[in-house]
Formats: structure tokens, C-alpha cells, sequence
């Protein structure tokens, strides 16, 4: 592949990547992503500009149409870089939030089974964790301490971070605090679906896996061996073909 070609085809890529992650931009959100377009602009116009040079000089030695693709296409990817970038980095800060939230879930039902106040324990949970969760928390606390009602405060946390397991977290700290309800009860029975769904969401990955490392063993490791084996045949194919 020439080095048009491999330019043409990296155009594409991000094209592709960016169609894929943009539309899922509001699944991972939080103090990780709030960086706005405005924040993101110039980022986004320095991409533009360098794949506007690296086309000017790679689109005349791309060959037949692919200099149209070349042309167009790395400025966009360019342009595209850091909204994708982002949100990948967003995406990653959410999964590592939904993976210590069982974890962080046992722990306060722990404290409230105690009979401690719901946010005496979010409050522990900030200023003793690390990572993504700990950090929602940490704001969480910092509103309250504020004067921001506790209802208030969780109804924030749950619009920071969009999904339906802080939802249920808010939700059942609401009912126990409207209702009465059993608020540890609510924390373990959730902590145990999300640890149910985080192993299936694991055998799923895993099953996706299979077929494509059997595709790489079909198209790289099966041919690598029947070159050696064709080879070995050529260099003796003299003594092999002795009295034919």
C-alpha cells in the first residue's frame, strides 16, 4: 500500500470512529466530560489544519479517486480527532465508575444497616475512595456541604452521570428517606445485578472474541504456515521429484 493509500485509509478510520462513538456521547458523562466545544475548538481546528497540510501534500501521489478521499478526508478526521478522542476517555471514566459501584453500593448499605444517614455514608465513601465514582461523590458531598438539600444533591449526581445505575441508587435513597423503606436491602439487591450484569456483559465479550481470533488464525497463521510448508517443498523438489 502506497503512502497515499495508508493516509486515505486512516481518513477513513476516523471517519468510522467517529460515527461510532459521537452518537453515544451522552452515555458517559460526569466531571470527565464537560469539556464544551468552545474548550474543545481550537483542539479541533489545529487537527483540521494539520490534515489540511498533510492532504496538500499527500493528495497529488494518491492515485485515481482516492486523491478526492485523501483530500477531503484528513482534514474532517483531523477536525473529528478530539471529539473522539474525548469521548473515548469519557466512555472508559464511566465504565471504571459502573465497576466500582458495587463495591461502593455494599459499603452503604453497610452504613445504613448501622442506621447512619445516607449521606454520612456517601460522605465516607468520597473521602476514602478513589477514581471516577469517588470524584461524583466528592462533588456530591461538596454540594451538601453547601447547603444543597441531600435530595437535591443526589437528583445532581444523577443528571452528571447519565444511566439507569445511579438512577436506581438515587431512587432508592429517596424512597427510604420518603417511605421509610429498608435502604440496605434496596443496596445489596442492586449490587448483586450489577454484578450479575457486569459477568454477562464479560461472557458476552468473551464470546465475541472467539470468531475473531479464529480469523486471525484462518488469515495469518494458516498461510504463514503453508508458505513454510510450500517452501520446504520448492527447496527440495529435487530430491522429491528423483524418478518421475
Amino acid at each position: 500500500m502506497s503512502g497515499a493509500g495508508l493516509l486515505a485509509a486512516v481518513a477513513v478510520l476516523f471517519g468510522a470512529a467517529a460515527a461510532r462513538e459521537l452518537p453515544l456521547g451522552g452515555i458517559a458523562a460526569g466531571l470527565g466530560a464537560r469539556l464544551q466545544v468552545p474548550a474543545l475548538l481550537p483542539r479541533k481546528l489545529l487537527g483540521a489544519l494539520l490534515g489540511t497540510a498533510t492532504a496538500l501534500l499527500a493528495a497529488p501521489a494518491a492515485p485515481g479517486r482516492s486523491a478526492w478521499l485523501v483530500a477531503f478526508g484528513l482534514p474532517l478526521a483531523g477536525f473529528l480527532a478530539p471529539d473522539v478522542l474525548r469521548q473515548r476517555r469519557a466512555r472508559r471514566r464511566h465504565r471504571r465508575l459502573i465497576a466500582a459501584l458495587p463495591d461502593a453500593l455494599d459499603l452503604l448499605a453497610v452504613s445504613a444497616a448501622s442506621g447512619r444517614d445516607p449521606a454520612a455514608g456517601i460522605e465516607q465513601l468520597a473521602r476514602a475512595g478513589e477514581g471516577p465514582l469517588a470524584e461524583e461523590l466528592r462533588l456530591t458531598v461538596a454540594e451538601i456541604s453547601c447547603g444543597v438539600p441531600l435530595g437535591a444533591a443526589l437528583e445532581s449526581l444523577r443528571r452528571r452521570v447519565p444511566g439507569g445505575e445511579l438512577a436506581t441508587l438515587v431512587a432508592a435513597i429517596e424512597r427510604s428517606r420518603r417511605f421509610g423503606s429498608p435502604l440496605a436491602d434496596q443496596l445489596r439487591r442492586q449490587a448483586t445485578a450489577l454484578r450479575r450484569d457486569s459477568r454477562r456483559a464479560t461472557e458476552e465479550r468473551a464470546a465475541r472474541a472467539a470468531p475473531k481470533i479464529q480469523l486471525v488464525v484462518a488469515l495469518v497463521l494458516v498461510p504463514s504456515v503453508l508458505l513454510m510448508i510450500g517452501a520446504g517443498l520448492i527447496a527440495n523438489a529435487g530430491k522429491l521429484l528423483v524418478g518421475f
